[in-house]
């Protein structure tokens, strides 16, 4: 099977383009599967990444998004092109978005299977924490997009009441609830030597400035240090697009001994950051889907206390994420939650490894490998389809040419089930 990956790839930095990697990992791994990487522009030139077949043909903000990626998915010739993508991926102006998002429903029409991984939905998005400056426009703006998307053979969303406002609004395409999955072939098992030992870390992760601000977790946190000795807070990441220059003036006000701002954090740095801590913090004011930060604390085992939204709460129960919550806003609930964290080892133990098993469940081989299936399924359905169609419109001479062709196919299909099999 042929896929095209349409989706933000690193060396680029653009959104979802570590989730688009770990796709593309597991995928070239995959017997049987043909894998393009339709990837975005690059800001300065770079090597690609080793091992990938990448071909960058589309770019963040550029009105060019539709045809390009049109005539690369052609080129490709992909059994399914598969995209990757939040309601910005290609441009947070109106017009690129909406062109780039038309090219699942236009590759469609063109003839190839069209699947979108959607993060996000616009209806949970709060508007003002997202610095939207015309409200009215985002709205339908959003309303259209998401018909577009819908206009894709098939949908999947990261959480169950995605799908369920999908199917009460707009009633329409093919949805599908997946899991959001860790970044491994397998989570790492807490070590908690390196935890409070002799230094509790917090961490705070994430691109930092609109709906995720650190005012009120480093207040928090400076309450928390007089009553908590060997306590540190790291933060790691930059700005968010929209607010930039946020984390040097944070850091400029509040980084000591016990604070740390660390900046962007590169891919292989990421790992030992979360092995070290004994606890994330999400003090986010609304959300703008499943949460990165909180697979990454599930892929190294780590207690997660998160503001009580519900996009929050629906992740740890869909998911069994261990999580604390704590009421949004409320610096005095965000003190009693951290301090009832590091006083209590025990439970700090136990929400690790519930997050451990929380990870083997949803690791990233059992997610790709999910979307195959589905994608093989239809295939086949398809073929199956136009074998009966051809068959009552006597197109086949013989019936047993047709009885032959189809047996062929299905002995395929049992050979390559087989071999997935036996390399799962």
């Amino acid at each position: 099977m042929k896929i095209a990956l349409i989706t933000s790839f690193p060396p680029s930095r653009h959104a979802l383009n570590e989730y688009g990697f770990h796709m593309a990992e597991q995928l070239r791994q995959e017997r049987c599967i043909d894998l393009t990487v339709l990837g975005d522009y690059l800001s300065t030139p770079g090597d690609e990444l080793p091992g990938f077949n990448v071909t960058r043909c589309w770019g963040f903000g550029r009105p060019g998004n539709l045809a390009s990626l049109l005539r690369a998915i052609r080129s490709a010739k992909p059994d399914v092109a598969w995209f990757n993508l939040g309601f910005a991926s290609f441009g947070a102006r109106p017009l690129s978005a909406l062109l780039g998002l038309m090219t699942p429903a236009a590759a469609r029409v063109n003839g190839v299977y069209s699947h979108v991984t959607l993060h996000q939905l616009f209806e949970t998005v709060d508007l003002e924490d997202a610095a939207v400056t015309s409200p009215r426009l985002y709205r339908a703006g959003g309303w259209l997009a998401t018909h577009l998307l819908l206009s894709a053979n098939s949908l999947s969303v990261l959480l169950p009441a995605y799908r369920r406002t999908l199917e009460e609004k707009y009633r329409r395409g093919r949805v599908s609830v997946r899991s959001h999955g860790i970044f491994a072939g397998r989570p790492d098992p807490p070590d908690f030597t390196r935890r409070g030992n002799p230094i509790h870390r917090i961490l705070a992760f994430g691109k930092w400035g609109t709906y995720k601000r650190l005012d009120l977790l480093i207040e928090a946190f400076n309450r928390v240090g007089t009553r908590v000795s060997n306590v540190q807070l790291v933060i790691g990441g930059g700005d968010h697009p929209r607010t930039p220059g946020y984390v040097a003036s944070m850091a400029q006000r509040h980084a000591n001994d016990h604070i740390r701002f660390l900046g962007y954090v590169s891919e292989e740095s990421i790992a030992d950051l979360f092995r070290e801590a004994s606890v994330a913090v999400m003090p986010y004011t609304s959300s703008a889907g499943s949460s990165g930060v909180a697979h990454l604390a599930a892929q190294y085992a780590v207690p997660v206390i998160a503001s009580g939204i519900q996009d929050f709460r629906e992740l740890a129960e869909h998911e069994g994420i261990a999580m604390r919550f704590f009421t949004p806003g409320d610096v005095n609930s965000l003190v009693e939650e951290l301090l009832l964290a590091l006083n209590s080892p025990v439970e700090l133990k136990e929400m690790a490894w519930r997050s451990y098993a929380a990870g083997v469940a949803m690791s990233m081989p059992l997610i790709v490998r999910e979307y195959i299936r589905s994608f093989r399924q239809h295939e086949r359905i398809k073929i199956l389809q136009s074998a009966a169609g051809l068959r009552r419109t006597g197109q086949f001479d013989r019936s047993d040419q047709l009885a032959r062709t189809v047996g062929e196919k299905i002995q395929k299909w049992q050979d390559e089930d087989q071999l997935v099999s036996s390399s799962a």
